[in-house]
């Protein structure tokens, strides 16, 4: 008798994580459009998982956000809502990564939203026109077309592109994107 293990990705077929989904390491969620998905995803052969978006048809999964690239998670990692955030878990139920959004919106009736732009919101569904939070307004090492750098005065926070190690810089010229990319270094 033999055991085979098969990675597999499955997809929520859905845009939006509501109070009681978990996403999970083989689970995704896909924008309204299928521009983009979000979930964990391992970049190469690293034992390591990251909580991100990418374009939906790059096999790669090359992301354009990253929620948890200063600490990664493993395989048994879930992404939740809970108290009004979206938190990432890992395996010891530890939070790894917070929206960290501080409101009076009950816990119930707040929800996360892929959109075809690449944005993840976070939003209170009775109220869905004023996020509570938003990854454009939390980039990483990515600028896709909408997403805000700068200096917000509103928040008095600072908007920039950050990258660890030294950068590439790759411009994909099909979908306007500017990628900054970490680059390991080798030693020769």
């Amino acid at each position: 008798m033999y055991l085979a293990l098969i990675k597999t990705s499955f997809s929520l077929g859905a845009d939006t994580i509501s109070v009681g989904d978990v996403i999970s390491t083989y689970s995704t969620l896909v924008s309204q459009g299928g521009k983009f998905e979000m979930g964990l995803f391992q970049p190469g052969r690293t034992p390591n998982y990251y909580l991100g978006i990418w374009y939906r048809k790059d096999p790669s999964r090359r992301a354009v956000w990253m929620a948890n690239r200063e600490k990664p998670v493993s395989l048994s990692s879930e992404l939740r809502i809970t108290d009004g955030n979206l938190v990432l878990f890992d395996e010891s139920k530890i939070t790894i990564w917070s929206t960290n959004v501080k409101s009076s919106t009950t816990s119930h009736s707040v929800q996360a939203v892929l959109l075809d732009t690449g944005n993840l919101v976070l939003n209170d569904v009775s109220n869905s026109t004023n996020p509570l939070w938003e990854s454009f307004d939390n980039p990483t090492h990515t600028w896709l077309p909408g997403a805000n750098l700068g200096y917000n005065k509103v928040t008095k926070k600072s908007q920039v592109l950050t990258s660890c190690g030294k950068i590439q810089r790759t411009l994909l010229r099909a979908s306007s994107l500017l990628s900054l990319t970490r680059v390991p270094f080798r030693l020769a």
